[in-house]
């Protein structure tokens, strides 16, 4: 069945989001600020629409894929916004990584409008997406939940219903945690081998299927080691998102000693000039900025 789809946000993320549904098959209208963005999933074979409004008054699923609980609310409820256009019944997809607060409140608000709302957060990055296989973590009533998965198992093959709206955006919440703390302690130990004398690309290979091993230590061990920055994440959207669990942990009087520290260092990165360098970056911290490299 060819779905009727709306994208509002063409960025890295939504870009990779947009090219895969259309390399599945479905009908696309985009709508971003940004006309060189649209311009590519054009390319491609999706229309462009000069509002978001209009975007949302041709499709059956709405998908934004934005920066910030802010902008989600603008491209949303403000002037030619997603809800002036969009049916009634019309569900939804918040993809964006942003307050489980915000969405929530953002969910009643649409509410009211007659539309429904998903927040479903990824793991995986643009790589992930343009092969469908992403990891996504959605909060809303099952229901919609189950409605929304007739667009996004185009794009995932690990989908979970976490609870009402706004469980979503408190899993990715902790993802990041796990995968921030993850990226420093790799960092570390790479930095670890290197001057100690072992080999630190063969690190990971030794320490494949053990309990040390992850996803994080096989892509970025060597990357770290190599120094290769090829970008497919941002240090300053690692920071946007600690932030948010920081955040969280003080709502919920939540101890998290580890998290502050890491969040600290990719402030420091960030101060320095690196956010939107890619996570291999954080070799920095140990090695000393070398701003030439980025140039």
């Amino acid at each position: 069945m060819t779905l009727n789809v709306a994208l509002i946000g063409a960025g890295a993320m939504g870009g990779a989001i947009g090219t895969r549904l259309l390399q599945t098959g479905q009908n696309l209208t985009v709508f971003d600020l940004d006309p060189e963005k649209v311009s590519v999933l054009v390319k491609l074979g999706a229309k462009a629409a000069p509002t978001a409004a209009i975007a949302a008054s041709a499709s059956d699923y709405i998908i934004t894929s934005l920066n910030a609980p802010h902008i989600v609310d603008i491209a949303v409820f403000g002037k030619d916004g997603v809800a002036e256009g969009a049916r009634l019944g019309s569900l939804l997809i918040d993809m964006s990584s942003i307050d489980p607060d915000a969405t929530k409140s953002m969910a009643a608000k649409a509410s009211e409008r007659g539309l429904r709302w998903v927040d479903s957060p990824l793991s995986g990055g643009a790589p992930k997406a343009l092969t469908g296989e992403l990891t996504l973590m959605a909060g809303g009533a099952a229901q919609d939940v189950a409605d929304a998965h007739v667009v996004l198992k185009h794009l995932s093959t690990n989908y979970t219903h976490m609870g009402p709206v706004g469980a979503g955006q408190t899993t990715k919440l902790i993802n990041q945690v796990l995968c921030g703390l993850n990226f420093m302690a790799v960092a570390e130990a790479t930095q670890l081998a290197i001057n100690s004398g072992v080999d630190a690309a063969k690190v990971p290979i030794a320490l494949r299927g053990g309990r040390a091993d992850s996803a994080i230590l096989q892509e970025y061990m060597p990357r770290f080691a190599s120094k290769d920055y090829r970008r497919t994440g941002r240090i300053d959207n690692m920071v946007k998102d600690l932030n948010g669990a920081q955040d969280l942990a003080r709502r919920t009087h939540t101890s998290m000693p580890l998290t502050a520290l890491c969040a600290e260092i990719h402030r420091m990165l960030t101060a320095a000039g690196l956010g939107g360098e890619d996570q291999a970056a954080l070799m920095e911290y140990f090695t000393g900025p070398n701003k030439e490299i980025f140039q």
